[in-house]
């Protein structure tokens, strides 16, 4: 298969046990039996003053935010805390440069504990991501924390999704998908 992509995936959730990992495992399991390459970047790993004070400089900023630059599509993954995603990945978000979401597609997913923060994604997320220069919009998944469960597996622990959750997760990735393969067929004919 030619020109598959390049796919990062920013998880701005600041807890390691987070239902959250759940959503990104599968979409990282997803992408990989598709053949795409995808990279999780796990911005609670990042020095957190780093961040805090912005110092893009620096080598593991530096290096996270290489991965955006390269990426052809970002999966921003976050819970929701107060109807925002969280303050982690505003953090992240703070230290890319301006324009790096140009040509890229982006895929928002978010898990709350309610519904009622449904459209944080729209008016807390989008607006942010536009004025890094987002302009394609992958449709958006939020789940809510009952439709992922901790399940033990192979003597580990894991995480269930619901199938409503897979199936939105599942159309996403085939939207994704379609358009990445669009737009590797485009340049591989220019």
């Amino acid at each position: 298969m030619e020109g598959l992509a390049y796919v990062v995936i920013v998880n701005g959730s600041p807890n390691a046990a987070s239902r959250l990992n759940g959503i990104v495992n599968h979409i990282e399991r997803h992408l990989s039996q598709g053949g795409h390459a995808a990279e999780e970047i796990r911005v609670a790993d990042l020095p957190a003053q780093d961040l805090v004070f912005g110092r893009y400089d620096k080598p593991e900023i530096k290096e996270a935010v290489g991965k955006v630059e390269r990426a052809d599509a970002v999966v921003f993954a976050s819970p929701v805390y107060k109807a925002s995603y969280t303050g982690l990945l505003k953090l992240f978000l703070d230290v890319l440069p301006q324009h790096v979401l140009n040509d890229k597609w982006v895929a928002p997913v978010f898990i709350g504990g309610t519904i009622a923060h449904l459209l944080s994604v729209e008016f807390a997320f989008k607006p942010v991501a536009a004025a890094l220069g987002a302009r394609r919009f992958a449709p958006a998944v939020y789940a809510v924390d009952l439709q992922v469960t901790r399940a033990e597996r192979n003597g580990g622990a894991g995480f269930e999704l619901d199938a409503e959750l897979k199936t939105r997760l599942e159309a996403m990735l085939f939207e994704l998908e379609k358009e990445l393969e669009v737009r590797d067929h485009a340049q591989s004919r220019a």
